[in-house]
């Protein structure tokens, strides 16, 4: 069972460990099995209860929550208990709650960094940057959703925040599950065998070397049951804008697939060339669906246009450069996707010999697909038997791996049993962040990536409200 206190007054004391444990074992990169404890914070957003969605053998099934009172926290404890209660592989998680207005002070008080702590972050962004300086200065490591920052500010304090995790010996690591994408990391592994692909293009602003586009849809279906977004979800000032939100993912698999553990500095590797965004119009009726409010919040009256509809700047592109390497990238929001149609996802990465290339249309019935396409002036008989050669090397990592002509190119054609959905990626990620805590520290190329992704969305938010 799931044990919940939601009344304001009552307070959670923790079991303290020694600092010196929690040090020592820092210093040698061993971490015992269930010696770390979650404390998760204001979650706002349902990817904080997909984190605990299954058991890790290094965390302790107590967790501590801290959270303003209202639904959100509910919505949480309560996918926390489902997973609890169903009868397949059920968790065993148990919810120790401090709900109140101050629960980030008490956060703060209770000293849970002596525990090992890492703070999980999934909520309201406006805040997202403030959580994770706190956490960082109460001396916590920091498991946070994207994105971390919504704006130059927030940006500024991420610097910090990072700096001083450094030199404290602490972790912080944003949730980038799309490496752990199945089609993803082909494309990666292809990209990176220079039989195949040959030497990575370094493109035009306007034909660039590197295509990302993702469309996603307000209202769906998320363990089997509607999502329901908070009330704030649509305004920017609290969630954030499209260019500063889905695109960290598709920058991460820009840098994670072309300059793979490459150091980066955003100060002199990158450049935001140009930016735009614009709506998608959000009717009450559609509001209402997805949050259940049957109006407006008073903060978002004043943005409504003269039919009443909320104009929701969630849409985006921008065109940059890494080390000169030009990449476009576009997110767009529908409200609900028609049916038997959903999230959709477009990569082409450009080489000298072969584009690489994931698509989701109507061709593919709306189901994620891998491509290989000859580059212009490419042998062609060369290229397939360096693909042929490739996806052979492949299927002993992936079995029934196959290779499939077509009208372009070729179709690398996945097994169903070798995807795994969005969903199992959390655990995946909150696994590779606990090899890394086991270490000690991130690699140093993880730290760069993060800055320069978050530098691109925040310069690329400033130049797209300059047009």
């Amino acid at each position: 069972m799931v044990r919940t206190v939601t009344l304001t007054v009552v307070g959670v004391f923790l079991l303290v460990a020694p600092l010196s444990c929690a040090t020592a074992g820092r210093r040698t990169g061993v971490w015992h099995t269930s010696s770390v404890r979650l404390i998760v914070l204001d979650p706002g957003h349902y990817h904080a209860a997909l984190v605990q969605k299954t058991m890790y053998k290094q965390i302790d099934p107590t967790v501590h929550v801290y959270a303003p009172d209202g639904p959100e926290v509910q919505e949480y404890l309560g996918r926390i208990e489902d997973f609890n209660r169903r009868p397949d592989e059920p968790t065993s998680w148990k919810q120790q709650v401090y709900v109140g207005a101050d629960y980030l002070e008490k956060m703060q008080a209770d000293k849970a960094s002596r525990l090992r702590g890492i703070v999980v972050l999934s909520g309201n962004n406006r805040r997202k940057a403030e959580y994770i300086t706190a956490a960082i200065d109460a001396g916590l490591n920091v498991f946070a959703d994207k994105p971390m920052c919504i704006d130059a500010a927030g940006f500024a304090e991420l610097e910090w925040a990072f700096d001083e995790a450094q030199r404290r010996g602490l972790l912080l690591y944003d949730i980038m599950t799309e490496r752990f994408n199945r089609l993803c990391i082909l494309q990666k592994r292809l990209v990176l065998d220079t039989e195949v692909f040959g030497e990575l293009e370094k493109g035009t602003p306007d034909d660039p070397a590197i295509v990302k586009e993702s469309v996603h849809h307000f209202f769906k279906y998320v363990s089997g049951q509607p999502i329901r977004r908070p009330t704030w979800y649509f305004d920017i000032a609290q969630q954030g804008e499209g260019l500063v939100d889905v695109t960290t993912h598709l920058i991460d698999l820009m840098l994670w697939t072309c300059f793979p553990e490459q150091r980066i500095d955003y100060r002199t590797d990158v450049a935001v060339l140009r930016a735009r965004h614009w709506p998608t119009r959000i009717t009450r009726a559609q509001y209402e669906k997805v949050t259940g409010a049957a109006e407006f919040p008073e903060y978002l009256q004043s943005r409504l246009d003269d039919e009443g509809v909320l104009p929701y700047y969630c849409n985006g592109e921008a065109v940059y450069t890494v080390k000169g390497v030009h990449t476009r990238l576009a997110v767009t929001w529908a409200f609900e996707a028609p049916d038997g149609t959903g999230d959709t996802h477009y990569s082409l990465v450009r080489g000298s010999r072969a584009h690489v290339i994931i698509r989701q249309g109507a061709e593919q019935n709306y189901q994620p697909q891998l491509y290989v396409e000859p580059a212009p002036g490419a042998d062609l008989g060369r290229l397939e038997r360096a693909l042929r050669a490739a996806i052979e090397r492949l299927q002993g990592e992936y079995p029934g791996l196959s290779l499939k002509s077509d009208r372009r190119g070729w179709h690398v054609v996945i097994p169903a049993e070798q995807l795994i959905g969005h969903e199992a990626h959390f655990r995946l990620v909150m696994e590779q962040y606990l090899d890394y805590l086991a270490q000690g520290s991130l690699p140093p190329w993880e730290v760069d990536f993060m800055k320069a992704k978050y530098f691109i969305t925040t310069r690329a938010l400033e130049l797209a409200r300059q047009q």
